[in-house]
This record gives structure tokens, sequence and C-alpha cells, in this order.
């Protein structure tokens, strides 16, 4: 008897092709699509992952007809408002840099979604990602993706193993080209020509700073310091920069100046140098996770686009101690960590 895997459908080409795949294998599908959030920005529409959009929603279930499997549409805009939008509110009104695409995969796409899953009577889940999956000394792991420029092993840091025993990447051993060829020789052509967007799903024209003023945090302007105290012009509330940024600072001391600390208390943005943003020592938060072996060293990424870099673990401090510095570590955001092509652990840093 076939397995029945639950297929998460965006609208977009990765969880398409992915349910193309898992029919070709003879698995028994059955689509869902989460509508999260309402959005009626134009630039919506063009997104790949398009949850946000009505259009999109239409699509998925469009494609799971033609394709000859039933399809459900899911109302998680409640569910995704407290775990996802609430939290990215609420990190910004504390001077941390969320990730919500991490809380998102961890609540919704591999919380609700078992649920679902259960509830439809399915085996297994499976979604567009391109990760992969392992076992290893008795224990489930993430595996990076064939495409290296593609690997979304980062956000997915969070799932358990349990998460992991039930999920299937079809797209893990393929990259995007491959997967766009694949769209196309099916006679889905319009699907393979899809645009793609890094932009956040709820947030479509990448303006955080008005989307958290719609969501009534209170932003004041306040005082620029350097790293002794002395102050240096003002800014236009800390919940619009983050640890790092240089563009679009307004002031000008002669020499580039970066933000290199966050006081939400009392609404102050510290300036300093590029080297002052350099540290060896990443300290994240208790609730860290680490299944690998903390006597070798690891790989550890500090944001999605940063170079993996050599660390040791150290689990009774919650910290990473890299072997070269690392740039710019903003608390709030996810360190991930890895040992060969295993995801062994990450954890938030502080």
């Amino acid at each position: 008897m076939a397995q029945r895997v639950l297929m998460a459908m965006s609208g977009g080409i990765d969880s398409s092709v992915a349910a193309m795949l898992l029919l070709e294998k003879g698995y028994e599908l059955t689509g869902v699509t989460f509508r999260t959030f309402d959005s009626i920005k134009p630039s919506c529409l063009a997104k790949e992952k398009g949850c946000c959009s009505v259009e999109s929603i239409m699509e998925a279930r469009n494609l799971a007809h033609r394709l000859g499997f039933e399809h459900h549409i899911v109302d998680f805009r409640d569910v995704f408002r407290e775990h996802v939008i609430a939290y990215f509110v609420e990190e910004y009104s504390h001077g941390r840099t969320p990730n919500p695409c991490v809380m998102c995969n961890s609540h919704i796409k591999w919380g609700v979604l078992l649920e679902e899953a259960n509830r439809h009577k399915c085996d297994l889940i499976a979604t567009g990602h391109y990760a992969r999956i392992a076992q290893q000394g008795g224990h489930w792991f993430l595996r990076r993706a064939a495409d290296s420029h593609k690997d979304q092993t980062y956000f997915l840091w969070m799932l358990t193993e349990e998460n992991l025993s039930r999920t299937v990447f079809p797209l893990g051993d393929l990259t995007k080209d491959e997967v766009r060829k694949m769209a196309a020789e099916r006679g889905f052509e319009q699907l393979s020509k899809k645009k793609e967007s890094q932009e956040i799903c709820f947030i479509p024209d990448n303006d955080y700073r008005s989307f958290l003023a719609s969501e009534g945090c209170e932003v004041q302007e306040g005082l620029y310091v350097d790293g002794e105290g002395k102050v240096l012009g003002r800014h236009a509330g800390f919940q619009n920069y983050t640890i790092g940024q240089r563009k679009g600072l307004g002031v000008a001391l002669g020499y580039p100046v970066f933000v290199t600390r966050i006081d939400a208390e009392n609404n102050e943005v510290t300036l300093g140098r590029h080297d002052d943003l350099l540290q060896t020592e990443v300290r994240l938060r208790e609730d860290m996770r680490f299944l690998g072996d903390s006597s070798q060293p690891v790989q550890a990424q500090i944001r999605y686009r940063s170079q993996p870099t050599e660390a040791f673990v150290d689990t009774g401090q919650h910290s990473l101690h890299f072997a070269a510095p690392v740039w710019a570590a903003a608390p709030g955001q996810s360190a991930v960590i890895y040992q060969d092509e295993l995801l062994v652990g990450g954890g938030i840093i502080i």
C-alpha cells in the first residue's frame, strides 16, 4: 500500500515540482496550503513562495487538481499571528533582530502541519525545501542540500527528530536549475519561470519599519553614542536598526561607522568601526540544541548567508568559540551548527 504524504503547497515552483516527483515515485498525496497572512500589495503577487496572496493559494489548488490529488486550504492566520508576527514585533521592540522563517518552520510548517497530517491520516509530510535527512548513531539529522546556493537547512534547525522522522524533502538532491527544467519538461512552462524572492512573506515590499508601525510598535527618536557613551547625533528610533548596519544611519563622522549595540531600554544606538564588531565568542540562549561531539570542531553560521566558520561548542556556557573572528553577530538571529554536512545544533544569539 502506498504511503500517504501531506504535501505543503505554496503555489510556487519548488513545492509544485516536489509534488510531481512524489507522485512519480508512487506516493499517495493530499495537498494543503496555509492561509497565514492577507496582503493586497501588488508585490506579493510576484513572489515565488506566495503564501500571502489568494492568487498563489488558488494556483496551488489548481495544480493539485491538475495532478489528480485532493487539496485543502487551512486558515492559520491566528496561529501565524501568535507565533510569527507577534514574535517578530516583540523582538524588534527589544532591540533584537528576529528570524521569522525559523519560527514559522518550527511552529507552523512542522507544528500544525503534523496535526493536519494526522487528521488526514498521512504517514509523512513533504515540502519544497532544499534540504536532506540522514540517520546516524540512532539519531535523525538534517543534512545540507546538494545545491549549496539553495540549501535551506539553516532555517530548519529547530525541527525535532520526531519532525524529521516523518518528513521527506524531494528536492534535496537537486539544483534549482534542475527543478526549473523538470517543471518545463512536465508541461508547466509558466511555473518554471516564476520569480524568486528573499523577502519576508508578510512584508512583501520589504519595508519592515512601516510594518512595525502598522503593528503599533512605538518608535521614538533617540541618541547615537560611541563606545564610551559620547553623543554622536540622533537616530530615528532603535527599532530601525540592526547590528552591523551601515547604510541609512544619517550621521557623518568622517569614517565608516556601523551599528555595534542597541540599547532598547534607553533608546540608544552605539556606533563604531568595522573591527568593533569582530568577536571570537558568541553566547546563545540556554535552550540551545546540540547533538554533535563537543570534543570535535564544528562549522557554525551566525546568519543565513554567512560563511561557515570553524568553532568549538561549550554546552555548559551555551557558547560558540570561533577559530577566527566572526563579524556582527546579531542578538535574536540564529547560530546554526554543522559537523560535515550534518546539522547538529543551533541556538538564538544573545
